[in-house]
């Protein structure tokens, strides 16, 4: 699935379980023919309540679509039936309340990740660091539901989970020319980015909610989207923002471990990648000399990989022997591998490569978005993994839950598919950045560019960044080195936090990970969302 491309093979990214091609499937028939049904939105609605550590919530549920217009006016062609699932606290004063919209990844993943398992008013129970036994599943109150702090929106990306691309031709030939037309204009990280932000300012208005604090939240590739959207919502819709949280960050595709010797010339992502691997060697007890603690070893590995490793690998061909073999004992003493292959690998370890490798004596393979995970490998003579221990322990899990309680509690979804992720056959990576002019740059996806436009042009817009030190999908130390890197003045630097936890790509997988982050993200809200 890596594929020989500036973008580094990163179609392969699935920033969130699985892969955007695992679920590969023909379109379900509620989306391939022609729906009336789709043009119009439709909402269920249900109530509840939820404990969130030890404080009742009493809430309204609104289970719906909405739909977008290809120019965003109600005039123009009606283009994507979008799912969402609000929950909007009871007696609560909509002008102080915040709002939050959240999203996965993928892309083009559902968001059924961030709402049966960090936020949403139920959670499924899936097991610390090994495979869910089978059906079934547990489903309990969630006493870490962001519902204390902001109303919440879970929204399903374009063509995944309720939503569908809408071709409402009725001639076969004229309604596939019209689907082809969604797809090109959709899947892609700038038409992904016009999506939601109209899905956003409809929703504001459907809900009466355009005086509320308002906040982002994605995760994985939806911190890309992220990015995107803020600049599209501050600069184009006049949609001031008072926060992004973002969790499991890549903003440039150029840090990322997965697929880098697509990329020859650009060694940063084996140098970001490099604590990560220690942390992982650490858990798995594969380090030769285990350190104490966890978080001061990952100081100095941190520090030895902007330093010693870097410089190391930028002399390229002219690194001598004596140097090359030093540096790669020193990369044994971080990440248990043996020398000899750390040689043979002429210093460059990919993901891949690491999760093959680390556990190799044992006939295991490591997690990619948890790294805590093992499981069997499927072939020991492989170079990479071929496939991720994590993803399969939890995702039937999740999938399972979901799809019985969008049904039985919010009442919505009777003859539907769910759909995990998107019939995605190509995703545009090229990508349009603030102030470039001419076409979309066909380079390396990087979208910092965007997340520093909405930042200069509202001075006060605060971002919270979050990410696991077992996370292998969007290492953490390359997430902060991008926001090291984002072109802001000094004096904006101050209005980026960050919070980093013992968990992997999914953080709230390990639930006193998750406590943190809801404790962190509904602190940040508090902080700045200007209610007097």
């Amino acid at each position: 699935m890596r594929k020989l491309s500036l973008v580094a093979a990163l179609t392969a990214l699935l920033l969130a379980p699985g892969a955007f091609a695992a679920d590969k499937a023909k379109p379900a028939s509620d989306e391939a023919k022609p729906e009336a049904t789709l043009v119009q939105p439709h909402s269920a609605q249900s109530s509840g309540s939820v404990s969130v550590e030890g404080k009742r919530i009493d809430y309204k549920a609104v289970a719906g679509t909405l739909v977008l217009h290809e120019h965003g006016d109600d005039s123009d062609e009606p283009t994507v039936s979008m799912f969402y699932a609000a929950y909007f606290k009871q007696g609560a004063d909509p002008a102080k309340r915040p709002i939050t919209f959240i999203y996965n990844g993928g892309p083009g993943s559902a968001t059924v990740w961030l709402h049966m398992g960090a936020f949403g008013p139920r959670r499924v129970v899936t097991s610390d660091d090994s495979h869910t036994p089978a059906a079934p599943y547990g489903l309990v109150n969630n006493d870490y539901s962001l519902l204390d702090a902001s109303d919440l929106v879970f929204i399903d990306a374009p063509g995944a989970g309720f939503s569908r691309l809408i071709a409402d031709e009725k001639d076969k030939a004229k309604r596939d020319e019209q689907m082809d037309k969604r797809k090109k204009a959709i899947y892609g990280v700038d038409g992904d980015g016009h999506a939601f932000a109209q899905f956003v300012t409809r929703f504001l208005s459907r809900y009466d909610r355009w005086n509320s604090p308002k906040y982002l939240f994605g995760e994985s590739y939806g911190t890309t989207r992220s990015a995107v959207l803020a600049n599209i919502l501050e600069n184009d819709d006049s949609v001031d923002l008072n926060g992004v949280i973002l969790l499991s960050q890549i903003l440039s595709f150029d840090t990322s471990i997965d697929g880098p010797e697509f990329n020859p010339g650009v060694d940063m992502p084996y140098a970001l990648a490099l604590p990560t691997f220690a942390a992982t060697a650490y858990y798995h007890h594969k380090l030769p000399q285990p350190p104490a603690q966890l978080e001061p070893f990952l100081h100095e590995v941190e520090q030895y990989a902007l330093g010693e490793y870097a410089s190391a690998l930028m002399q390229g061909a002219r690194l001598d022997d004596a140097r090359k073999r030093a540096v790669a004992e020193k990369l044994h003493q971080y990440t248990g591998l043996p020398v000899d292959y750390l040689l043979k690998a002429n210093l460059r370890v990919t993901g891949g490569m690491f999760e093959h490798e680390l556990q190799f004596d044992g006939g295991l393979t490591t997690g990619r978005l948890d790294s805590r995970f093992s499981g069997p490998a499927i072939d020991p003579l492989a170079k990479d993994s071929e496939y991720d221990p994590q993803s399969s322990a939890i995702s039937s899990a999740y999938v399972a839950v979901f799809n019985d309680y969008v049904r039985r509690q919010l009442k919505f979804g009777d003859g539907m598919r769910y759909r995990l992720y998107a019939d995605i056959d190509h995703w545009d990576f090229s990508h349009k950045a603030p102030g470039a002019h001419g076409e979309a740059l066909q380079q390396s996806t990087n979208v910092m560019p965007d997340l520093a436009m909405a930042m200069k042009t509202n001075p006060e817009l605060k971002v919270f960044l979050n990410g696991g030190y077992y996370d292998l999908a969007t290492p953490y130390f390359a997430a902060q080195y991008e926001m090291n890197h984002l072109p802001i003045p000094a004096t904006l630097e101050k209005n980026i936090s960050y919070a980093w936890y013992p968990s992997g790509h999914m953080v709230y997988a390990h639930e006193d990970s998750l406590k943190k982050l809801h404790d962190n993200v509904a602190r940040f809200i508090e902080q700045t969302d200007n209610v007097k």
